[in-house]
């Protein structure tokens, strides 16, 4: 079954990619031109995007290297204890939405102290699958059309990143188990 999996695999997308030219040629469409010009478009909207990248980009640097998500993590260390959300996996439950690279490299970090396997490894998986890089999508999309007012969208998709990060403590919790130590 395993070896049936991996060709499919394998083949899935060269056969797609032949399947479009297939089509597109029968369908007397002119390929390469068509081609061409969506590279274009797409071109011209990486341009328009850049300014919004960097912006985000400066911001995730300047807040982790500032210290601050070290003083906003003992600062909500109440309410984590509330909430039964490890200070350990907290930082990644902030980062989260503001950087997909960022929240990574913490979870690379959670197992290499604890181990993939472990319960933090465990409800950083799953707090990563959960959640998605809201601040990051704005941008990109809705810069890439010129949307300005994004008020809504970003109240709901922080609101979904926090319920994300509690669905992923009772999800872990209820699988695995308290925390070992808790």
């Amino acid at each position: 079954m395993q070896t049936i999996i991996t060709t499919l695999s394998a083949w899935m997308l060269p056969v797609l990619v032949t399947s479009i030219l297939i089509i597109g040629f029968a369908r007397r469409v002119p390929i390469y031109n068509t081609f061409v010009d969506g590279a274009k478009g797409g071109f011209g909207t990486a341009i328009r995007l850049i300014p919004h990248l960097v912006a985000m980009m400066v911001a995730v640097s300047v807040f982790r290297a500032s210290g601050a998500m070290d003083y906003l993590i003992a600062a909500l260390k109440p309410v984590l204890h509330v909430l039964h959300i490890p200070p350990e996996v907290a930082p990644m439950g902030l980062l989260r939405p503001i950087s997909g690279v960022g929240s990574l490299a913490l979870m690379t970090d959670i197992f290499k102290g604890q181990g993939p396997d472990s319960w933090l490894g465990q409800l950083a998986s799953t707090m990563q699958a959960a959640s998605d890089t809201t601040l990051y999508i704005i941008t990109v999309y809705f810069g890439s059309v010129g949307i300005r007012n994004i008020r809504y969208a970003l109240k709901v998709g922080l609101l979904a990143d926090f319920i994300s990060v509690l669905a992923s403590v009772l999800a872990v919790y209820w699988l695995m188990g308290p925390m070992p130590g808790a």
